[in-house]
C-alpha cells in the first residue's frame, strides 16, 4: 500500500492535478476543499502527510494546523501563494513541517514529499532500545515519543519532540541552529535558522514554567541551545 496523503485547497483543479499526479507514483490520496471538511477527515483518518492550503473556506489552513497538533503529529506541508516569510515562518509557528510557495512546480512537491518519508523511514529503521529521560518532574519516553511533566502529558509537534528528544539525549552538549535545522529538518530544508527559533520558543510554551527563565531548555548566547541536567 502506498502512502497515504491528504490535499487540501478549494481549488478543485490544483487539487485534481495534485492528485493525478501522486496517484502516479502509488500514493493513496483523499481530498478535501474546507477546513472543516479536512479536519473531520483527519480525526477519522491515519495519514502519513497532510497538503494544507493556507487560504481555505471555513477554518483557515493555519487553523486547522493549529487544531491537528493537539491530536497528531503527522507530517503538514502548507501550500501558500504569499511569498512574504512571515506568513511562512507563521505557518512553521502553528505546527507546519515545511511550506511550498504557489505557483509550484508538481515536482517539487513530490520531493518534498518524498524527502520527508525519508526521513520517517530512517528514524524507524534507526529505531535504537527504548531511551527514557528523567529530569526532575519531566518524563520523556523517545520510544512512544510522549512526553509528561508532573504527571501530565504534554503533547508536542513532531518536531518540537525531535528537538527536545535530541537535546535531553545529550544534556549540556551546546547545538547551533544550523546544527538543530540539518538534523531534524534535513539538509534539503529549504528555511533558515528562525525556523528553528520558533518552534524553540513554541516547546519552552510547553514545557516551561516560566518560559523566560527556562529550567529545561537553554540558550548559550551567540552560540545555540542546550537541555540543562
Amino acid at each position: 500500500m502506498g502512502q497515504k496523503v491528504l490535499v487540501v485547497d478549494d481549488e478543485k483543479l490544483i487539487v485534481k492535478g495534485i492528485r493525478f499526479s501522486l496517484e502516479q507514483d502509488g500514493m493513496e490520496v483523499d481530498c478535501a476543499y474546507d477546513g472543516e471538511e479536512a479536519l473531520a477527515m483527519i480525526r477519522e483518518k491515519e495519514y502519513d502527510i497532510i497538503l494544507l492550503d493556507v487560504m481555505l473556506p471555513k477554518l483557515t489552513g493555519f487553523e486547522v494546523c493549529q487544531q491537528v497538533r493537539e491530536f497528531s503529529s503527522v507530517p503538514v506541508v502548507m501550500l501558500t501563494a504569499k511569498g512574504d516569510d512571515m506568513d511562512k515562518i507563521l505557518g512553521l509557528d502553528y505546527g507546519a513541517d515545511d511550506y511550498i510557495t504557489k505557483p509550484f512546480n508538481i515536482l517539487e512537491v513530490k520531493a518534498r514529499i518524498k524527502a520527508i518519508m525519508r526521513r520517517t523511514r530512517k528514524k524507524v529503521a534507526e529505531k535504537e532500545p527504548r531511551k527514557v529521560v528523567d529530569k526532575g518532574e519531566l518524563h520523556l519516553d523517545c520510544e512512544s515519543r510522549r512526553l509528561n511533566i508532573g504527571g501530565r502529558e504534554i503533547n508536542l509537534t513532531a518536531k518540537e519532540f525531535d528537538l527536545l528528544e535530541l537535546m535531553a539525549l545529550n544534556p549540556n552538549k551546546v547545538y547551533s541552529r544550523d546544527h538543530l535545522l540539518n538534523a531534524v529538518w534535513g539538509y534539503d530544508y529549504p528555511g533558515d535558522v528562525r525556523t528553528v527559533d520558533v518552534h524553540i520558543r513554541r516547546l519552552r510554551e510547553k514545557i516551561e514554567q516560566n518560559p523566560s527563565e527556562p529550567k529545561y531548555v537553554h540558550t548559550k548566547w551567540g552560540v545555540g541551545y542546550y537541555f540543562n541536567v
